[in-house]
């Protein structure tokens, strides 16, 4: 059987708990960020990861530099050693992401998705997430990205209520509708 998300969404829940028992939800927040940004642009490390060659040894020693390097809560760093002898360290990224949408659901916040035909500036989108922030009563954590093949218009996304106002979508709809004339 292999790891499923479930498992992933075990191993966070208790780092959340363990976090916010000791005082240090905040702080394990912010090293989970920083593990997640080192997997993301770092290739080497990347790959220590995934190499099932590695010895769990050599793990808890990267582990232990990056600790010190990084200046990590022990608690953070004990989890992580944690999940290299339970041979969870590969799973480190999606263990990693669900801790970090408990907190962010812990605090209330929504994600949304916010996708446009034309290039957003600073404050259109500042606008636009405060307004969807008063709509869902929640406070929304946005993610913006610019797409030309929309044609014009947006598309948001609100856990599962999509808004899609693209020329792309509409043009799409009459082309259905031509299909079943």
């Amino acid at each position: 059987m292999g790891f499923s998300i479930t498992s992933a969404e075990r191993y966070s829940l208790a780092l959340f708990e363990l976090s916010k028992e000791a005082n240090l939800l905040k702080n394990i927040e912010n090293q989970s960020s920083l593990v997640l940004n080192l997997i993301s642009h770092s290739n080497d490390f990347s790959n220590l990861i995934k190499d099932p060659t590695v010895t769990k040894e050599d793990l808890v020693k990267v582990i232990n530099k990056i600790s010190e390097n990084y200046n990590f809560d022990t608690l953070f760093k004990n989890f992580l050693c944690f999940l290299v002898k339970k041979r969870r360290f590969f799973f480190i990224e999606r263990i990693l992401k669900s801790f970090l949408e408990i907190c962010s659901k812990s605090r209330g916040e929504l994600k949304a998705k916010l996708k446009s035909a034309k290039e957003l500036s600073d404050g259109e989108i500042t606008k636009i997430t405060e307004e969807l922030t008063k709509n869902f009563g929640s406070k929304i954590i946005l993610n913006y990205k610019h797409d030309e093949s929309l044609i014009g218009g947006l598309v948001v996304q609100v856990g599962s209520t999509m808004v899609d106002t693209s020329i792309k979508n509409k043009l799409q709809q009459i082309e259905n509708k031509m299909i079943e004339a």
